[in-house]
């Protein structure tokens, strides 16, 4: 019988396992796109973050020392990362389980799920469309003119290809270029208002 315990505050769970040589799929630490999760990881979490009535954003397994750490990204169909802090636990505790019955981590690993936070994985077609207007990071597969990672204005998402406009130019990455991506959250002073200073 495994044994698992959950901390909901932080909505880990934290699986004890015997030692294997090696698991059934991995994650390259440079690639974060939705699309590159494993079709046997996405299999299992999609319809459970679905039936808890969200979405799933990301999936990354980081591996090296012990524990593992397995982090999933939820957040809400309107895409407004308002994922409550119970709901995370919930979908944690089922996920667990489901990953326990399946087995498909064969070591010690620590299981995440939250929501996308201030700066937000940038993972689908559809966050692309919805971060328009605002500033992004984004690091590609192969270099683009010299260069992998652009730090600007996403100005449009169209026909698959981001336009980022770049220190005074426009630069276009076609999504299926992109190795990860985020927004960058731009502090302000009413970020602050009401706390003691």
């Amino acid at each position: 019988m495994l044994s698992g315990r959950v901390v909901e505050q932080v909505c880990r769970r934290v699986c004890r396992r015997k030692w294997a040589v090696s698991p059934l799929f991995l994650f390259v630490e440079t690639v974060s796109v939705y699309r590159d999760i494993p079709e046997d990881l996405r299999a299992l979490i999609e319809p459970i973050v679905d039936e808890a009535g969200f979405e799933l954003v990301d999936a990354q397994l980081a591996r090296g020392g012990r524990p593992w750490t397995l982090k999933v990204t939820i957040d809400t169909p309107e895409g407004d990362g308002r994922v409550p802090v119970d709901s995370c636990a919930a979908v944690s505790r089922e996920l667990g389980s489901q990953l326990d019955v399946a087995d498909l981590i064969k070591t010690v690993y620590r299981l995440e799920v939250s929501s996308p936070g201030l700066n937000r994985p940038l993972t689908r077609e559809k966050d692309f469309a919805s971060a328009c207007g605002r500033e992004v990071q984004i690091e590609t597969r192969q270099p683009i003119s010299g260069r992998r990672r652009f730090r600007g204005v996403l100005v449009r998402f169209e026909a698959n290809v981001a336009a980022v406009q770049v220190d005074g130019n426009e630069v276009e990455i076609s999504f299926a270029d992109v190795s990860k991506a985020k927004t960058v959250y731009q502090f302000s002073r009413t970020d602050f208002v009401g706390q003691a200073g």
